[in-house]
């Protein structure tokens, strides 16, 4: 029979260092948090090789006391909690008191330290859990911490680790996600020498975002902002036509604490419903405030998982606050054309260049002395007989022709110029305006003009200096699912041969047990048995279709519905509109175009089809005129 032994201090402290500690990332994350709770405003981490032989980070907290140091390392010591009462309401990010120690099992830590208002700070190291020095030192107020040598005395964990460049982009990507939660601190993140991120610590989310995940990824947002019975949710969402093929780009806070949650990403994705691409993502940056009682964050060693007392009370806030961003901040989007930039000078050689230069100067000073010596007198336009009111003189700095020209005195006789000294001053007066003959004719422009069709897809029109093309089956096929989720109900059209329709077995209970639903969208079909149902009367949208493979798509949007009935009923709307709509590659009239156009343009709710696909581009003229060299 097996005997029950109690495991040494240092084997427990190595399956503990297991719970946090799997790869130099875990560290990165565990000290970083350990800094914003220390309220640090500044935060730099630095790696060498992937974080596997030198991790450190510094800050400007409040640090650590003296006597307080070596605690720190020991298990389950912490500053954040006292009483089991506790941790009802976990504010911090660190609380286990687990991560230093953990750590410090399995690395060479050393920590230099001061705390605020200290003369002196602390110099301490620790390898494998055992003390190697402890003294007093001169730093700044703050910590310092360098890890060296992950795993030095654990070989058999060692051989799990990744390349160099994957540990390292692990750690990258934790320093990212922690900037993010905290736009008001400023991040710094070194790898092998070189300066990979810098974020300005300004509390701008925008700004930070842009640092973290780029320009094209940032180039896109809407900004959210709503409130729910005691949630808050703000961020950034991107819009609709830049949703991605992945959930990469989805990241949670959770009062601060980075978190995953499926009701969250449920709700947001959701809200993308009908806007969306199908099979692509939203990207977001959320941040979600709710009272510290009503989260438990003390579910999972990692702190990523977390369990609300009540799930739907965020769910509904989130997609309140994410639904109503999308409906008044999206926009149609603009084809912004590329204007390939050429400088001749680029392709000449010094000699070709000096002798354009030497041609143009040339030309120049040869132009600018023709406009002046050159220009021919202007003509007589009779206006002699007015009483002069401007004096002429001779100029003896100007050549000798343009003295010559006489002059018509007051009396109408000509004066030469050399009399001109003692002749009256002689004025010239301005000619009265004339109105035109012909009253100008100012038409109205039309509000929309049709220009045409594109591949009998794609129709073309001008509006107020754009251009837009607008996909004509995406446009209708969303005009009439907006109408049928307004309405609720559409024209019903009897058949005059009802129609049997086989299904699978799914697919027979899809339609028998939503009935009344299918019923409400237009459809009126009875349960015949055996698998088959009739169907007696269609939506005049779709007395045209395929009856069977009709029937038999309403059954599978219906069967991939989740148990929410809303959500069945936008699926069923949706099948009936993507038959409804105008097909692509069919001869459509013009009158049909024009009007089609004029709806889409003047509505903001028709700006993707239900599938998520755009409706419209827009190309404004000055895209046009800088294409075709007309603008810079």
């Amino acid at each position: 029979m097996p005997t029950i032994n109690v495991l040494p201090k240092n084997v427990a402290e190595l399956i503990a260092a297991g719970e946090v500690v799997e790869r130099p990332a875990s560290i990165i994350k565990e000290l970083i948090e350990n800094s914003i709770d220390a309220g640090a405003t500044a935060i730099t981490a630095e790696i060498q090789r992937g974080g596997i032989t030198y991790i450190r980070v510094t800050d400007n907290g409040c640090g650590i006391a003296y006597g307080d140091v070596p605690k720190a390392f020991l298990r389950h010591a912490t500053s954040k909690i006292k009483l089991g009462a506790d941790l009802d309401s976990i504010a911090t990010l660190g609380f286990r008191g687990e991560a230093l120690a953990a750590v410090s099992a399995v690395a060479r830590v050393e920590m230099l330290t001061c705390a605020k208002g200290s003369d002196t700070g602390t110099s301490y190291s620790i390898y494998g859990g055992e003390e190697q020095s402890y003294s007093e030192a001169g730093c700044p107020e703050g910590t310092t911490i360098v890890i060296r040598d992950i795993f030095y005395n654990t070989p058999a964990r060692m051989k799990f680790l990744k390349k160099d460049v994957s540990e390292g982009n692990a750690c990258a990507a934790v320093v990212d996600r922690i900037a993010l939660s905290h736009p008001e601190i400023s991040f710094k993140f070194i790898r092998d020498g070189k300066q990979t991120l810098s974020t300005s610590g300004d509390g701008n989310i925008k700004n930070t975002v842009y640092s973290v995940l780029g320009r094209d990824f940032s180039s896109g947002l809407i900004e959210v902002n709503g409130q729910g019975l005691a949630v808050t949710v703000s961020g950034l969402i991107c819009k609709p036509v830049y949703c991605r093929p992945t959930r990469n780009n989805q990241f949670t806070y959770l009062n601060g604490r980075l978190v995953r949650s499926g009701t969250v990403v449920a709700a947001v994705e959701q809200a993308y419903k009908n806007s969306a691409m199908v099979g692509k993502f939203p990207g977001f940056v959320l941040y979600i405030s709710i009272p510290f009682d009503t989260v438990d964050v003390n579910v999972h060693p990692a702190k990523t998982e977390v369990r609300f007392s009540d799930e739907k009370s965020i769910f509904d806030a989130v997609y309140g606050a994410v639904k109503n961003a999308l409906s008044s901040s999206d926009t149609r989007p603009q084809v912004a054309i590329k204007t390939p930039t050429f400088n001749k000078f680029e392709h000449m050689t010094a000699k070709e260049y000096r002798q354009q230069t030497i041609k143009t100067d040339t030309t120049e000073e040869k132009t600018i002395a023709e406009r002046i010596y050159s220009t021919p007198p202007k003509k007589d336009f009779g206006l002699h007989n007015t009483k002069p009111n401007v004096s002429v003189f001779r100029n003896d700095n100007v050549p000798d022709f343009v003295n010559k020209y006489s002059v018509v005195g007051s009396n109408g006789e000509k004066v030469m110029p050399e009399k001109v000294k003692e002749a009256e001053p002689i004025e010239i007066k301005k000619p009265e305006t004339v109105k035109p003959i012909i009253d100008e004719i100012i038409e109205d422009e039309p509000e929309i003009i049709l220009i045409g069709e594109a591949f009998s897809t794609y129709i073309i029109v001008e509006k107020n200096n754009s251009i837009f093309m607008i996909d004509k089956h995406a446009a209708h096929e969303r005009i009439i699912f907006n109408r049928l989720m307004k309405e609720r109900k559409t024209e019903v059209q009897p058949l005059l041969v009802s129609v049997p329709v086989v299904l699978t077995k799914e697919e027979y209970d899809a339609v028998t047990e939503n009935a009344e639903l299918l019923n409400e969208a237009g459809f009126e079909i009875e349960d015949f048995g055996n698998s088959t149902v009739v169907v007696r009367a269609l939506p005049t949208y779709l007395t045209k279709e395929n009856i069977p493979m009709l029937i038999s798509e309403i059954a599978n949007s219906i069967i991939t519905s989740h148990a929410v009935s809303t959500e069945r009923e936008e699926n069923l709307f949706h099948t009936v509109a993507c038959k409804a709509a105008i097909k692509a590659g069919s001869r459509t009239e013009r009158a049909e175009m024009l009007s089609l156009a004029k709806e889409v343009l003047s509505s903001k709710d028709v700006m993707y089809c239900p599938h998520g696909r755009p409706v419209a581009f827009e190309i404004k003229k000055h895209e046009l005129e800088k294409q075709f060299g007309r603008i810079q």
